[in-house]
C-alpha cells in the first residue's frame, strides 16, 4: 500500500524529464497518487504529455499564467469534475524575461518585475485561492523556491525578487489555510541542470563548484526533490506547514564558499 493511495495531486509547471516537477511526479505517481498535469504553453506539450501518459495522468493542460488566469480557473474545473477534490497542489512555476537576468540589479525593469512578480509568486496565492474548497479534509501546497531569496547569487536578479516573494507568500498562506488543516510549505532545492536553470547567465560555473564546497559534497537531482516532496505531500509531514525546506546538500549553511582544500593552501600572512 502507498502512502499516497487515494490522493489526487494537481501539478503546475512540468516543462520535460529534467524538471525538478518531473522528479516530484514521478515520487507521488510511485507512491500511489492520481496526477493531474499542467504545462506552460502550447510549445512544451509535445514534451509533457508523454510524460504525462507514462503516469496515468487523464487530465493533462495548458495553463499560461501570463494572462487573465483564466487557464488556471479551467485547469480547477476540470480536476473539480473529474475527481472532486485536490489532497496536493505543486507549484513549480518560475519566469522572468532573460533581459531582467544577468547584468546589474539596478537595471531590472519595472515590466520585468511586475512579470516575474505575477508568474512567479502571486501564482502561488491563486492556486491556493482556487484549491482551498477542493480540499475540505484538508492538504499540503508546495511551491518551489531558491536561496537566492535568502542571500544574493549573482546573475538572478528579478527571479531572486520573485522567490524572495513566494516565500514570504509560503507563511502567510500557511497561517491563513492552517485552520482548514492545509498545510503550504516551500523547497530550496541546490542547482540543478533544467530548463529553468539554463537560461540563469553563469549558471553552468555555478553547478560546477556547487559540489566543491557544498558540505555533503555533492550535487543534487531531481529524484531527491522528489522524496523531499514526497514526505511533503504525506502524512509523514501532517504539523509541517509554514517552512522553507532546504534541500542543497547543506550549502545554505555557509558563510564562505571557497574550497576548505584551496583555504588551507593560502599562507597565514598578509604578505
Amino acid at each position: 500500500m502507498g502512502l499516497l493511495d487515494g490522493k489526487v495531486a494537481l501539478v503546475f509547471g512540468l516543462a520535460n524529464n529534467r524538471s525538478i516537477a518531473w522528479g516530484i511526479v514521478q515520487a507521488l505517481h510511485e507512491a500511489g497518487a492520481t496526477i493531474a498535469l499542467s504545462y506552460a504553453n502550447e510549445a512544451l506539450e509535445r514534451r509533457v504529455r508523454p510524460l504525462g501518459e507514462e503516469v496515468g495522468a487523464e487530465i493533462i493542460m495548458e495553463c499560461d499564467l501570463s494572462g487573465d488566469y483564466s487557464g488556471l480557473d479551467a485547469v480547477f474545473e476540470a480536476v473539480k469534475e473529474k475527481y472532486g477534490k485536490i489532497d496536493i497542489l505543486v507549484h513549480a512555476v518560475a519566469f522572468a524575461p532573460r533581459e531582467d537576468l544577468g547584468g546589474r540589479f539596478i537595471d531590472v525593469s519595472r515590466e520585468g518585475f511586475h512579470t516575474a512578480m505575477d508568474i512567479s509568486a502571486y501564482s502561488l496565492i491563486a492556486m491556493a485561492k482556487r484549491a482551498e474548497p477542493l480540499m475540505p479534509e484538508g492538504g499540503s501546497i508546495m511551491a518551489m523556491t531558491y536561496f537566492a531569496a535568502e542571500k544574493v547569487m549573482p546573475d538572478y536578479n528579478a527571479m531572486a525578487i520573485a522567490k524572495a516573494s513566494l516565500e514570504t507568500i509560503t507563511r502567510y498562506l500557511a497561517v491563513d489555510m492552517g485552520p482548514s488543516k492545509i498545510r503550504v510549505n516551500a523547497i530550496s532545492a541546490g542547482p540543478i541542470k533544467t530548463l529553468a536553470g539554463a537560461g540563469i547567465p553563469g549558471f553552468r560555473n555555478l553547478l560546477r563548484y556547487f559540489d566543491k564546497v557544498a558540505p555533503l559534497r555533492e550535487k543534487v537531482n531531481i529524484e531527491e526533490v522528489g522524496q523531499t516532496a514526497l514526505f511533503l505531500a504525506s502524512d509523514m509531514s501532517t504539523k509541517v506547514t509554514g517552512e522553507i525546506l532546504h534541500i542543497d546538500s547543506g550549502y545554505n549553511v555557509l558563510g564562505l564558499t571557497v574550497p576548505r582544500e584551496e583555504l588551507h593552501g593560502e599562507s597565514d600572512s598578509d604578505d
